[in-house]
């Protein structure tokens, strides 16, 4: 069996969206900035899935720009905010636990002489509005917080932080600006950029079952960013380039289809996440929950097995058919412990020894029962082998794997 629960860093396309996209790689093909009627039907087709991504989040349509994903998004969003207000003011308030995107953009604006304070985060993953509140200068121009971290799934608190901004601004404070990362949130559980009251918020599409490559940045009516790219007047003058048509078809279907199944979504898939997390923890002993139990996506669950190490728990569960992975899909390669787990004050040992399982609205409870039989079989005797945690000893046995049949060795997840 082939049991697919790495859905946080990407969900195979609903059928739905690859007949909606079909028709726009080939009779449909018209650039949607051309004035005759194949163009006029491309922008017609644009228009129309903006409407459908806008109605998800309830933004206004002309509050949605289309860009390549969410990695642009939120590049957009910091970028652009920074090179409105530079002379303004220089500083930028985020967290530890940001996506990459938004981590290695600070660091770029760091090096072009911005300020950026990196927020810790409590035992559960949570940051809390006081240490927004507590962070705030004079000079800082934007907040960035993600809406549910791509790792642990918890849920932070926009609305709060977005009324610490609002309380500094009445109390004499120029307008500081909030960018959310919506990624992981958009489409799991209900988002509405009114109450939240962001600014900006940041989207992908192949998270939601929509194809990648595609993303949208909503942008609050009024907010003003600096251009970071350059070239043609496309999405109203904040994001040039020609768009890419049947992705964002796609989209809008994948968000339709978010916006009128979400509740049935939420409970299917919180129901799988509680059902693997109870029967793990029955069937394994020394397992750890990582994240708050309460504040966080129905989709995600963020284990620790002690004396196991992580990676080679990952490599062995492959071998097996299961695909889950140890964090985010984009810090992949990189030989340093989860900034996450780390940030959330995790031992080292702990945070090596960590999984993450995501669900998506196609997971099943036969799938789910298969990992759990896998998962409580390999442990049994990756900690029989090493009862230590010896992670040498563990990953010389798993080299005699027979890696070609499925490329295990070379995945980079």
């Amino acid at each position: 069996m082939r049991v697919y629960l790495d859905n946080s860093a990407t969900t195979t396309a609903a059928p739905e969206v690859v007949a909606a996209m079909l028709p726009y790689f080939s009779d449909h093909m018209g650039n949607a900035q051309s004035v005759h009627s194949f163009g006029q039907q491309a922008k017609a087709a644009l228009e129309a899935s903006r409407r459908q991504v806008a109605a998800l989040i309830g933004a206004a349509p002309t509050e949605i720009v289309f860009v390549s994903g969410g990695t642009e998004a939120d590049n957009l969003a910091i970028r652009g905010i920074a090179k409105q207000f530079s002379e303004r003011g220089r500083h930028i308030i985020t967290t530890k636990i940001e996506h990459p995107a938004v981590l290695a953009t600070a660091e770029a604006l760091e090096a072009q002489g911005f300020f950026v304070t990196y927020l810790p985060v409590s035992r559960e993953g949570l940051v809390h509005a006081s240490e927004v509140r507590r962070a705030i200068r004079d000079e800082t121009i934007l907040v960035s917080v993600m809406h549910a971290n791509n790792e642990t799934g918890a849920i932070q608190p926009i609305s709060e932080i977005s009324q610490a901004l609002a309380e500094a601004h009445e109390a004499g404070h120029r307008r500081i600006y909030l960018h959310t990362d919506a990624v992981q949130s958009v489409g799991k559980v209900k988002v509405d950029v009114d109450e939240l009251a962001v600014d900006l918020l940041s989207m992908s599409a192949h998270k939601i079952h929509g194809p990648k490559g595609i993303g949208a940045l909503y942008i609050r009516r009024g907010v003003k960013l600096g251009k970071i790219l350059f070239g043609g007047h496309h999405e109203r003058d904040r994001r040039p380039g020609t768009e890419n048509i049947p992705a964002i078809v796609g989209f809008g279907v994948a968000c339709e289809l978010g916006r009128t199944s979400l509740l049935e979504r939420m409970n299917r898939t919180r129901d799988l996440r509680d059902y693997l997390e109870q029967e793990v923890t029955r069937r394994i002993t020394g397992v750890k929950r990582n994240g708050d139990p309460h504040q966080r996506v129905p989709n995600i669950s963020n284990l620790t097995f002690d004396g196991v190490d992580g990676e080679s728990l990952l490599i062995a569960l492959d071998l097996k058919g299961v695909a889950v992975s140890t964090g985010s899909a984009c810090s992949s390669g990189s030989l340093e412990p989860s900034h996450v787990l780390t940030a959330m004050g995790l031992p080292r040992d702990e945070v090596r020894g960590s999984l993450r399982f995501s669900f998506s609205q196609y997971s099943t409870r036969e799938e789910v029962d298969y990992a759990i039989s896998t998962l409580a079989e390999i442990i049994a005797r990756l900690r029989e082998m090493s009862p230590e945690g010896d992670t040498p000893g563990i990953r010389s046995a798993l080299e005699g794997a027979n890696s070609a049949s499925t490329g295990a060795s070379e995945i980079k997840l």
